[in-house]
Protein backbone atom coordinates (compact mmCIF):
# COMPACT_ATOMS: atom_id res chain seq x y z
CA UNK A 1 0.00 0.00 0.00
CA UNK A 2 1.64 3.61 -0.83
CA UNK A 3 1.74 6.13 1.21
CA UNK A 4 -0.73 8.91 -0.23
CA UNK A 5 -4.01 6.62 1.00
CA UNK A 6 -2.95 7.09 4.48
CA UNK A 7 -1.32 11.38 4.58
CA UNK A 8 -4.23 12.09 6.93
CA UNK A 9 -3.10 9.59 9.28
CA UNK A 10 0.25 10.34 8.97
CA UNK A 11 0.07 13.99 9.22
CA UNK A 12 -2.06 13.69 12.30
CA UNK A 13 0.38 11.71 13.93
CA UNK A 14 2.73 14.27 13.17
CA UNK A 15 1.08 17.06 14.79
CA UNK A 16 0.24 14.48 17.78
CA UNK A 17 3.68 13.84 18.28
CA UNK A 18 4.89 17.88 17.91
CA UNK A 19 2.29 18.84 20.46
CA UNK A 20 3.40 16.01 22.72
CA UNK A 21 6.99 17.84 22.97
CA UNK A 22 5.60 21.24 23.45
CA UNK A 23 4.06 19.45 26.56
CA UNK A 24 7.28 18.35 27.89
CA UNK A 25 8.55 22.04 28.26
CA UNK A 26 7.44 25.31 28.59
CA UNK A 27 5.98 26.61 25.69
CA UNK A 28 4.99 30.49 24.85
CA UNK A 29 1.77 30.80 23.73
CA UNK A 30 2.35 32.58 20.95
CA UNK A 31 4.57 29.56 19.50
CA UNK A 32 2.16 27.31 20.36
CA UNK A 33 -1.08 28.90 18.80
CA UNK A 34 1.27 29.10 15.47
CA UNK A 35 2.24 25.10 15.79
CA UNK A 36 -1.50 24.10 16.10
CA UNK A 37 -2.94 26.94 13.03
CA UNK A 38 0.08 25.58 11.16
CA UNK A 39 -0.07 22.10 11.51
CA UNK A 40 -3.81 21.59 11.65
CA UNK A 41 -3.99 23.12 8.37
CA UNK A 42 -1.07 20.88 7.21
CA UNK A 43 -3.72 17.89 8.36
CA UNK A 44 -6.44 19.49 6.04
CA UNK A 45 -4.40 19.84 2.99
CA UNK A 46 -2.79 16.35 3.11
CA UNK A 47 -6.22 15.17 3.51
CA UNK A 48 -7.66 17.17 0.63
CA UNK A 49 -4.23 16.04 -1.86
CA UNK A 50 -5.45 12.19 -0.41
CA UNK A 51 -9.00 12.29 -1.47
CA UNK A 52 -8.99 9.47 -4.46
CA UNK A 53 -6.34 7.39 -3.28
CA UNK A 54 -7.50 4.19 -1.79
CA UNK A 55 -6.77 1.27 -0.55
CA UNK A 56 -6.55 -1.58 2.76
CA UNK A 57 -4.63 -2.78 5.37
CA UNK A 58 -4.52 -5.06 8.25
CA UNK A 59 -6.90 -8.34 5.90
CA UNK A 60 -9.06 -5.41 4.95
CA UNK A 61 -9.95 -4.05 8.73
CA UNK A 62 -8.55 -0.77 7.79
CA UNK A 63 -10.49 0.42 4.31
CA UNK A 64 -9.66 4.04 2.78
CA UNK A 65 -11.92 4.72 0.08
CA UNK A 66 -13.49 8.03 -1.26
CA UNK A 67 -15.94 7.42 1.26
CA UNK A 68 -13.27 7.41 3.97
CA UNK A 69 -11.34 9.95 2.05
CA UNK A 70 -14.57 12.53 1.96
CA UNK A 71 -15.49 12.45 5.85
CA UNK A 72 -11.40 12.83 6.51
CA UNK A 73 -11.75 16.13 4.44
CA UNK A 74 -14.48 17.21 6.67
CA UNK A 75 -12.58 15.98 9.95
CA UNK A 76 -9.44 17.81 9.43
CA UNK A 77 -11.24 20.82 8.05
CA UNK A 78 -13.92 21.12 11.31
CA UNK A 79 -10.24 20.49 13.38
CA UNK A 80 -8.66 23.67 11.33
CA UNK A 81 -11.80 26.12 11.99
CA UNK A 82 -12.56 25.16 15.51
CA UNK A 83 -8.67 25.77 16.63
CA UNK A 84 -8.99 28.98 14.55
CA UNK A 85 -12.48 29.97 15.82
CA UNK A 86 -10.95 30.22 19.58
CA UNK A 87 -6.77 30.56 18.71
CA UNK A 88 -5.90 32.40 21.83
CA UNK A 89 -7.92 29.47 24.32
CA UNK A 90 -9.15 32.09 26.63
CA UNK A 91 -11.50 29.37 27.96
CA UNK A 92 -8.77 26.49 28.98
CA UNK A 93 -6.09 27.09 32.16
CA UNK A 94 -2.90 28.35 31.09
CA UNK A 95 -0.44 25.35 32.12
CA UNK A 96 -2.93 22.96 30.49
CA UNK A 97 -3.05 24.36 26.75
CA UNK A 98 -0.52 22.22 25.21
CA UNK A 99 -1.69 18.84 26.54
CA UNK A 100 -5.51 20.85 25.60
CA UNK A 101 -4.06 21.25 21.85
CA UNK A 102 -2.28 17.46 21.79
CA UNK A 103 -5.73 15.80 23.06
CA UNK A 104 -7.66 17.87 20.42
CA UNK A 105 -5.49 16.19 17.74
CA UNK A 106 -5.47 12.69 19.56
CA UNK A 107 -9.24 12.94 19.05
CA UNK A 108 -9.40 14.31 15.73
CA UNK A 109 -7.07 11.02 14.79
CA UNK A 110 -9.40 8.68 16.69
CA UNK A 111 -12.34 10.08 14.37
CA UNK A 112 -9.97 9.74 11.14
CA UNK A 113 -8.85 6.02 12.01
CA UNK A 114 -12.78 5.57 13.02
CA UNK A 115 -14.12 6.89 9.14
CA UNK A 116 -11.83 3.99 7.67
CA UNK A 117 -12.59 1.19 10.16
CA UNK A 118 -14.20 -1.95 8.45
CA UNK A 119 -14.06 -4.28 11.19
CA UNK A 120 -16.40 -3.67 14.36
CA UNK A 121 -13.12 -4.50 17.06
CA UNK A 122 -11.33 -1.84 14.69
CA UNK A 123 -14.21 0.31 14.72
CA UNK A 124 -14.46 0.06 18.95
CA UNK A 125 -10.81 0.74 19.16
CA UNK A 126 -10.95 4.25 17.09
CA UNK A 127 -13.91 5.00 19.02
CA UNK A 128 -12.21 4.58 22.40
CA UNK A 129 -9.40 7.06 21.19
CA UNK A 130 -11.69 9.87 20.32
CA UNK A 131 -13.66 9.15 23.42
CA UNK A 132 -10.87 9.16 25.75
CA UNK A 133 -9.23 12.24 24.53
CA UNK A 134 -12.50 13.82 24.78
CA UNK A 135 -12.59 12.93 28.75
CA UNK A 136 -9.66 14.29 29.50
CA UNK A 137 -10.15 17.58 27.97
CA UNK A 138 -13.35 18.51 29.30
CA UNK A 139 -11.99 19.64 33.08
CA UNK A 140 -9.18 21.73 31.22
CA UNK A 141 -12.09 24.84 31.43
CA UNK A 142 -10.44 27.79 33.56
CA UNK A 143 -13.59 28.85 35.83
CA UNK A 144 -13.67 30.73 39.16
CA UNK A 145 -15.49 29.72 42.06
CA UNK A 146 -17.29 26.91 39.96
CA UNK A 147 -17.22 23.05 38.91
CA UNK A 148 -19.63 22.86 36.17
CA UNK A 149 -16.99 21.53 34.35
CA UNK A 150 -16.31 18.45 36.77
CA UNK A 151 -19.32 17.69 36.59
CA UNK A 152 -19.69 17.50 32.95
CA UNK A 153 -16.65 15.72 32.54
CA UNK A 154 -17.79 12.79 35.02
CA UNK A 155 -21.27 12.59 33.39
CA UNK A 156 -19.70 12.36 30.43
CA UNK A 157 -17.17 9.63 30.96
CA UNK A 158 -19.96 7.67 33.22
CA UNK A 159 -22.38 7.97 30.38
CA UNK A 160 -19.70 7.33 28.10
CA UNK A 161 -18.83 3.81 29.57
CA UNK A 162 -22.38 2.76 29.90
CA UNK A 163 -22.85 3.41 25.89
CA UNK A 164 -19.55 1.30 25.36
CA UNK A 165 -21.01 -1.18 27.04
CA UNK A 166 -24.20 -1.27 25.40
CA UNK A 167 -22.34 -0.94 22.16
CA UNK A 168 -19.88 -4.30 23.08
CA UNK A 169 -23.21 -6.36 23.93
CA UNK A 170 -25.09 -5.13 20.58
CA UNK A 171 -21.46 -6.78 18.73
CA UNK A 172 -21.66 -9.59 20.91
CA UNK A 173 -25.35 -10.40 19.40
CA UNK A 174 -23.92 -9.28 15.36
CA UNK A 175 -20.77 -11.86 15.87
CA UNK A 176 -22.60 -14.37 17.30
CA UNK A 177 -25.51 -14.36 14.70
CA UNK A 178 -22.67 -13.52 11.35
CA UNK A 179 -19.77 -15.66 12.77
CA UNK A 180 -17.69 -12.50 11.67
CA UNK A 181 -17.07 -8.77 12.90
CA UNK A 182 -16.03 -8.04 9.16
CA UNK A 183 -18.28 -5.59 8.31
CA UNK A 184 -18.05 -7.20 4.36
CA UNK A 185 -18.96 -10.58 5.47
CA UNK A 186 -21.64 -9.33 7.62
CA UNK A 187 -23.31 -7.62 4.65
CA UNK A 188 -23.96 -10.98 3.06
CA UNK A 189 -26.20 -12.11 6.28
CA UNK A 190 -27.10 -9.43 8.09
CA UNK A 191 -30.08 -8.89 5.68
CA UNK A 192 -31.42 -12.26 5.99
CA UNK A 193 -30.99 -12.15 9.48
CA UNK A 194 -32.61 -9.31 10.50
CA UNK A 195 -35.75 -10.75 8.85
CA UNK A 196 -35.77 -14.07 10.24
CA UNK A 197 -33.68 -13.51 13.58
CA UNK A 198 -35.27 -10.40 16.74
CA UNK A 199 -31.74 -10.58 18.45
CA UNK A 200 -30.37 -9.86 15.65
CA UNK A 201 -31.72 -6.68 15.36
CA UNK A 202 -31.34 -6.27 18.69
CA UNK A 203 -27.92 -6.17 18.87
CA UNK A 204 -27.66 -4.05 15.70
CA UNK A 205 -29.92 -1.25 17.26
CA UNK A 206 -27.90 -1.83 20.78
CA UNK A 207 -24.44 -1.05 18.50
CA UNK A 208 -26.23 1.69 16.76
CA UNK A 209 -27.27 3.24 20.37
CA UNK A 210 -23.39 3.40 21.54
CA UNK A 211 -23.18 5.75 18.19
CA UNK A 212 -26.05 7.49 19.34
CA UNK A 213 -24.71 8.91 22.35
CA UNK A 214 -22.06 10.77 20.17
CA UNK A 215 -24.64 12.10 17.76
CA UNK A 216 -27.14 13.24 20.61
CA UNK A 217 -29.55 10.92 19.37
CA UNK A 218 -32.65 9.88 21.41
CA UNK A 219 -32.55 8.08 23.74
CA UNK A 220 -29.01 8.66 24.34
CA UNK A 221 -29.12 12.82 24.51
CA UNK A 222 -29.79 13.17 27.98
CA UNK A 223 -26.29 14.63 28.60
CA UNK A 224 -25.68 16.69 25.88
CA UNK A 225 -27.15 20.23 27.08
CA UNK A 226 -25.09 20.12 30.35
CA UNK A 227 -21.83 18.86 28.39
CA UNK A 228 -22.24 21.85 26.05
CA UNK A 229 -22.88 24.11 29.29
CA UNK A 230 -19.83 22.67 31.24
CA UNK A 231 -17.32 22.90 28.75
CA UNK A 232 -15.27 25.55 27.68
CA UNK A 233 -16.54 27.33 24.33
CA UNK A 234 -13.50 26.00 22.81
CA UNK A 235 -14.14 22.26 23.78
CA UNK A 236 -18.05 22.58 23.25
CA UNK A 237 -17.04 23.95 19.59
CA UNK A 238 -15.07 21.03 18.93
CA UNK A 239 -17.82 18.22 20.54
CA UNK A 240 -20.49 19.82 18.99
CA UNK A 241 -19.13 19.36 15.46
CA UNK A 242 -16.39 16.85 14.70
CA UNK A 243 -17.61 13.75 16.74
CA UNK A 244 -20.98 13.94 14.97
CA UNK A 245 -19.55 14.37 11.30
CA UNK A 246 -17.22 10.72 12.46
CA UNK A 247 -20.25 9.17 13.84
CA UNK A 248 -22.59 9.47 10.90
CA UNK A 249 -19.65 8.07 8.53
CA UNK A 250 -20.24 4.72 11.11
CA UNK A 251 -23.83 4.66 11.12
CA UNK A 252 -24.12 5.31 7.36
CA UNK A 253 -21.86 1.79 6.81
CA UNK A 254 -23.51 0.10 9.62
CA UNK A 255 -27.28 0.73 8.46
CA UNK A 256 -26.01 0.28 4.64
CA UNK A 257 -24.75 -3.88 6.04
CA UNK A 258 -29.35 -4.12 6.44
CA UNK A 259 -29.56 -3.41 2.50
CA UNK A 260 -32.31 -1.05 0.95
CA UNK A 261 -34.85 -2.91 2.50
CA UNK A 262 -34.32 -2.80 6.29
CA UNK A 263 -37.78 -3.44 7.22
CA UNK A 264 -38.60 -2.86 11.40
CA UNK A 265 -34.74 -1.54 11.71
CA UNK A 266 -36.25 1.60 9.23
CA UNK A 267 -39.17 2.18 11.43
CA UNK A 268 -36.96 2.03 14.81
CA UNK A 269 -34.94 4.82 13.64
CA UNK A 270 -37.80 6.45 12.40
CA UNK A 271 -39.68 6.12 15.96
CA UNK A 272 -35.85 7.93 17.54
CA UNK A 273 -35.83 10.16 14.79
CA UNK A 274 -39.10 11.90 15.21
CA UNK A 275 -38.85 11.71 18.99
CA UNK A 276 -35.34 13.91 18.77
CA UNK A 277 -36.38 16.08 16.65
CA UNK A 278 -39.43 16.81 18.82
CA UNK A 279 -37.37 17.01 22.24
CA UNK A 280 -34.60 18.81 21.25
CA UNK A 281 -37.00 21.73 19.61
CA UNK A 282 -39.47 21.57 22.60
CA UNK A 283 -36.78 21.59 24.61
CA UNK A 284 -34.80 24.19 22.55
CA UNK A 285 -37.61 26.77 23.31
CA UNK A 286 -37.06 27.52 26.70
CA UNK A 287 -33.21 27.96 27.13
CA UNK A 288 -31.84 31.40 27.72
CA UNK A 289 -28.05 29.88 27.67
CA UNK A 290 -26.90 29.77 23.91
CA UNK A 291 -24.77 26.71 24.32
CA UNK A 292 -27.39 25.08 26.20
CA UNK A 293 -29.82 25.95 22.99
CA UNK A 294 -27.15 25.29 20.62
CA UNK A 295 -26.96 21.70 22.34
CA UNK A 296 -31.11 20.86 22.14
CA UNK A 297 -30.48 22.26 18.69
CA UNK A 298 -28.06 19.25 17.89
CA UNK A 299 -30.52 16.98 19.30
CA UNK A 300 -32.94 17.80 16.85
CA UNK A 301 -30.42 17.94 13.79
CA UNK A 302 -29.62 14.43 14.57
CA UNK A 303 -32.74 13.67 13.92
CA UNK A 304 -33.00 15.11 10.43
CA UNK A 305 -29.72 13.46 9.79
CA UNK A 306 -31.18 10.13 10.49
CA UNK A 307 -34.08 10.76 8.23
CA UNK A 308 -31.45 10.61 5.32
CA UNK A 309 -29.37 7.34 6.81
CA UNK A 310 -32.28 5.27 7.31
CA UNK A 311 -33.71 6.09 3.80
CA UNK A 312 -30.70 3.90 2.95
CA UNK A 313 -31.05 5.29 -0.38
CA UNK A 314 -28.30 6.30 -2.24
CA UNK A 315 -29.98 10.25 -2.16
CA UNK A 316 -30.27 9.39 1.48
CA UNK A 317 -26.73 8.64 1.89
CA UNK A 318 -25.69 11.59 -0.12
CA UNK A 319 -28.28 13.87 2.07
CA UNK A 320 -26.77 12.62 5.18
CA UNK A 321 -23.36 13.12 4.39
CA UNK A 322 -23.84 17.05 2.60
CA UNK A 323 -26.06 17.81 5.88
CA UNK A 324 -23.73 16.92 8.12
CA UNK A 325 -20.76 19.14 6.09
CA UNK A 326 -23.49 22.01 6.59
CA UNK A 327 -24.18 21.20 10.37
CA UNK A 328 -20.55 21.38 10.64
CA UNK A 329 -19.98 24.74 9.54
CA UNK A 330 -23.15 26.48 10.75
CA UNK A 331 -22.30 25.12 14.02
CA UNK A 332 -18.83 26.48 13.79
CA UNK A 333 -19.89 29.45 12.50
CA UNK A 334 -22.05 30.07 15.80
CA UNK A 335 -19.33 29.26 18.54
CA UNK A 336 -16.86 31.73 16.57
CA UNK A 337 -19.24 34.08 17.46
CA UNK A 338 -20.10 33.34 21.31
CA UNK A 339 -15.79 32.56 21.54
CA UNK A 340 -15.43 36.64 20.11
CA UNK A 341 -18.28 37.42 22.47
CA UNK A 342 -16.71 35.79 25.56
CA UNK A 343 -13.67 37.35 26.44
CA UNK A 344 -13.09 35.12 29.75
CA UNK A 345 -14.64 32.23 28.33
CA UNK A 346 -17.80 32.81 30.18
CA UNK A 347 -21.36 31.16 29.08
CA UNK A 348 -23.74 33.51 26.94
CA UNK A 349 -27.15 34.30 27.07
CA UNK A 350 -29.62 36.35 24.72
CA UNK A 351 -28.55 39.70 26.30
CA UNK A 352 -25.15 39.13 25.47
CA UNK A 353 -26.32 39.89 22.04
CA UNK A 354 -28.08 43.04 22.38
CA UNK A 355 -26.72 45.20 19.66
CA UNK A 356 -24.25 43.01 18.36
CA UNK A 357 -25.24 44.54 14.95
CA UNK A 358 -23.98 47.90 15.78
CA UNK A 359 -20.76 46.03 18.19
CA UNK A 360 -19.62 44.30 15.16
CA UNK A 361 -21.40 44.20 12.14
CA UNK A 362 -19.32 40.93 10.68
CA UNK A 363 -20.23 38.71 14.18
CA UNK A 364 -23.70 39.50 13.78
CA UNK A 365 -23.85 38.30 10.04
CA UNK A 366 -22.08 35.16 10.27
CA UNK A 367 -24.46 34.55 13.94
CA UNK A 368 -27.44 35.24 11.73
CA UNK A 369 -26.10 32.82 8.79
CA UNK A 370 -25.32 30.41 11.14
CA UNK A 371 -28.91 30.65 12.47
CA UNK A 372 -31.00 30.77 9.60
CA UNK A 373 -29.10 28.16 8.14
CA UNK A 374 -29.96 25.90 10.99
CA UNK A 375 -33.32 26.78 10.56
CA UNK A 376 -33.32 25.71 7.25
CA UNK A 377 -33.88 29.10 5.56
CA UNK A 378 -32.84 29.61 1.57
CA UNK A 379 -30.43 29.91 0.18
CA UNK A 380 -28.51 28.18 2.53
CA UNK A 381 -26.60 25.27 3.12
CA UNK A 382 -29.18 24.34 6.03
CA UNK A 383 -32.08 25.11 3.78
CA UNK A 384 -30.31 22.33 0.55
CA UNK A 385 -29.19 19.83 3.12
CA UNK A 386 -33.38 19.19 4.43
CA UNK A 387 -34.09 19.81 1.44
CA UNK A 388 -32.10 16.82 0.05
CA UNK A 389 -33.10 14.89 3.05
CA UNK A 390 -36.44 15.20 2.76
CA UNK A 391 -36.80 14.36 -0.96
CA UNK A 392 -34.62 11.39 -0.02
CA UNK A 393 -37.22 10.26 2.22
CA UNK A 394 -40.46 10.88 0.00
CA UNK A 395 -38.36 9.04 -2.49
CA UNK A 396 -39.06 5.91 -0.16
CA UNK A 397 -42.83 7.18 0.57
CA UNK A 398 -42.40 8.06 4.46
CA UNK A 399 -44.72 10.98 3.63
CA UNK A 400 -45.45 10.82 7.34
CA UNK A 401 -41.97 11.80 8.51
CA UNK A 402 -41.33 14.21 6.52
CA UNK A 403 -44.47 15.87 7.56
CA UNK A 404 -43.15 15.42 11.15
CA UNK A 405 -40.01 16.63 10.22
CA UNK A 406 -41.18 19.89 8.24
CA UNK A 407 -43.31 20.70 11.80
CA UNK A 408 -40.28 20.49 13.73
CA UNK A 409 -38.35 22.54 11.29
CA UNK A 410 -41.14 25.36 11.24
CA UNK A 411 -40.92 24.81 15.43
CA UNK A 412 -37.11 25.70 15.46
CA UNK A 413 -37.67 28.50 13.61
CA UNK A 414 -38.98 30.19 17.17
CA UNK A 415 -35.61 30.16 18.64
CA UNK A 416 -33.06 30.54 15.89
CA UNK A 417 -35.02 33.56 14.44
CA UNK A 418 -34.97 34.52 18.50
CA UNK A 419 -31.35 34.67 18.02
CA UNK A 420 -31.28 36.76 14.83
CA UNK A 421 -33.52 39.19 17.04
CA UNK A 422 -31.31 39.64 19.27
CA UNK A 423 -28.35 39.99 17.47
CA UNK A 424 -30.09 43.08 15.67
CA UNK A 425 -32.44 44.69 18.58
CA UNK A 426 -31.84 48.48 18.53
CA UNK A 427 -30.53 49.70 21.71
CA UNK A 428 -30.67 52.92 23.09
CA UNK A 429 -27.19 53.26 25.32
CA UNK A 430 -23.49 52.63 23.50
CA UNK A 431 -21.87 49.28 24.22
CA UNK A 432 -18.57 48.75 23.78
CA UNK A 433 -17.27 47.58 20.10
CA UNK A 434 -16.44 44.47 19.36
CA UNK A 435 -12.89 44.51 17.83
CA UNK A 436 -11.81 41.86 15.21
CA UNK A 437 -8.28 41.14 14.45
CA UNK A 438 -7.92 40.76 10.51
CA UNK A 439 -7.67 36.60 10.63
CA UNK A 440 -10.88 36.89 13.11
CA UNK A 441 -12.56 39.05 10.55
CA UNK A 442 -11.45 37.08 7.32
CA UNK A 443 -12.83 33.39 9.59
CA UNK A 444 -16.17 35.39 9.83
CA UNK A 445 -16.24 35.88 5.82
CA UNK A 446 -15.45 33.19 5.12
CA UNK A 447 -18.54 31.21 7.37
CA UNK A 448 -20.48 33.70 5.88
CA UNK A 449 -19.88 32.77 2.00
CA UNK A 450 -19.37 29.16 2.80
CA UNK A 451 -23.05 29.02 4.57
CA UNK A 452 -24.36 30.58 1.56
CA UNK A 453 -22.47 29.81 -1.88
CA UNK A 454 -22.24 25.57 -0.40
CA UNK A 455 -25.81 25.99 -0.53
CA UNK A 456 -26.78 27.77 -3.76
CA UNK A 457 -24.02 25.38 -5.37
CA UNK A 458 -24.38 22.35 -3.95
CA UNK A 459 -23.59 20.11 -7.17
CA UNK A 460 -19.67 19.35 -6.81
CA UNK A 461 -20.06 18.60 -3.30
CA UNK A 462 -22.87 15.79 -4.11
CA UNK A 463 -21.13 14.23 -6.71
CA UNK A 464 -18.69 13.30 -4.75
CA UNK A 465 -20.58 12.41 -2.27
CA UNK A 466 -22.68 10.44 -4.85
CA UNK A 467 -19.20 8.76 -5.97
CA UNK A 468 -18.62 7.63 -2.29
CA UNK A 469 -21.48 6.14 -1.16
CA UNK A 470 -21.37 4.08 -4.61
CA UNK A 471 -18.96 2.11 -3.25
CA UNK A 472 -20.81 0.97 0.04
CA UNK A 473 -22.49 -2.68 0.75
Amino acid sequence: MQIMPLLPELSLCLMTLVLFFCTIGPCRPAVLRGLVTGLSLLCLLAAVAAVGAGGSLFFDTYRVDLFSQLFKVMLTLGLFLAVRCGPELRGIAVKLRPEYCLFLAIATLGMVLLSSAYELLTILMSLEIAAFALFVIIPFRHLTGQRVHMEAAIKYLLFGATASGILLYGMSYLFGFGRSTHLGELALSLPQLLGSERLALVGLVMLLCGFFYKLALFPMHFLTPDLYEGSANETAAFIATLPKVAVVAVIIRLVSLAGPEAGRLTWILAVFAVLSMTVGNLCALAQKDLKRLLAYSSIAHAGYVMIGVLSVNQLGLVAAIYYMFGYLLMNLACFFVIYQLAPGGENLTFEHLRGLHRRSPILAATLAAGAIGLTGIPPTIGFTGKFLVFTAALQREFYGLVILAVINSALSAFYYLKIVRAAYKPVTTDEARVVLAPAETLLGLFFLGAIILCGVLPQGFIALAKEAVAGLP
